[in-house]
């Protein structure tokens, strides 16, 4: 992993040019964050993939070119796994030694939340290594947004959670508790897509924040199993991610962060709900 410092955002961003829109889904910001992407994201955690492809984007201008740099970059690690898989087998390791250095499956749970609707928003994320929780972010607050906004916002967050973990050659699942989110980027979006992004009966709401995470789907579905589950149902996860969601709001943080308070889960079960 990779700490995001001046140094490294310099490596990737010349000071006569702008950051690129590829290289601030790799720091995990939204477009509109791109103003205040240093500030957005100094201490952010990078895993070390991330850190190097948003060095090597730097000066792209063609959003082809971009993708054809992360498309080769992609297949350099998965060449890069495969290859040392043969090593590890050409040295007879034992059935029961560890060959990966990963922490096992990961589950994120999302949620998004608001008070009322349309109203103060924010989305929360809660990250379980085995059954353990590891991890909680929270953020993406907005005064004046809607469960939906929020809930897409969540989801769109643990795909970014996702592909880092995928290229740490862990196992991902998501679990949301919003079916529209859920339908929006795994089916109704095929469509719209193909209608160039219309739909009858008039305006596709939240379609910036849809495109993005249909298209980071669409990369990830191969290796990450996205299912819905009901929300305050008794998933412990579900409710971390949902007091998270109104920690965001009491916070008003617009950054998406990690969580760094002691993880109390029966304290923080204790937080407000959703």
């Amino acid at each position: 992993m990779q700490v995001v410092t001046e140094e490294l955002l310099t490596l990737g961003v010349d000071k006569k040019d702008e950051i690129n829109e590829e290289q601030l889904i790799l720091l995990g910001l939204e477009l509109s964050n791109k103003e205040n992407f240093i500030a957005l994201s100094l201490g952010k955690e990078l895993s070390d993939a991330r850190a190097e492809l948003f060095v090597l984007l730097r000066d792209i201008k063609a959003k082809t070119s971009r993708k054809t740099i992360i498309a080769n970059y992609k297949a350099l690690q998965k060449f890069r796994k495969n290859e040392s898989v043969q090593i590890l087998e050409t040295k007879v390791v034992p059935i029961e030694a560890p060959t990966t250095a990963n922490n096992g499956d990961i589950t994120i749970y999302c949620d998004g939340g608001c008070t009322p609707n349309p109203g103060k928003a924010g989305s929360g994320v809660a990250i379980y290594r085995g059954e353990n929780v590891s991890e909680l972010w929270y953020g993406l607050y907005e005064p004046m947004g809607t469960n939906n906004t929020a809930e897409l916002g969540a989801l769109y967050e643990s795909l970014l959670i996702a592909q880092r973990e995928v290229n740490a050659g862990n196992r991902v699942s998501i679990k949301c508790d919003s079916m529209y989110s859920i339908d929006c980027i795994s089916k109704w979006a095929i469509s719209w897509e193909k209608k160039n992004w219309t739909k009858k009966g008039g305006e596709i709401k939240n379609l910036d924040i849809i495109k993005k995470a249909y298209y980071l789907y669409n990369e990830l579905k191969s290796d990450v199993k996205l299912s819905h589950i009901k929300a305050h149902a008794g998933y412990e996860g579900n409710e971390l991610a949902d007091r998270m969601t109104m920690y965001a709001i009491q916070e008003k943080s617009v950054a998406f962060v990690k969580y760094n308070e002691k993880l109390d889960i029966p304290a923080l079960l204790k937080m407000r709900s959703g």
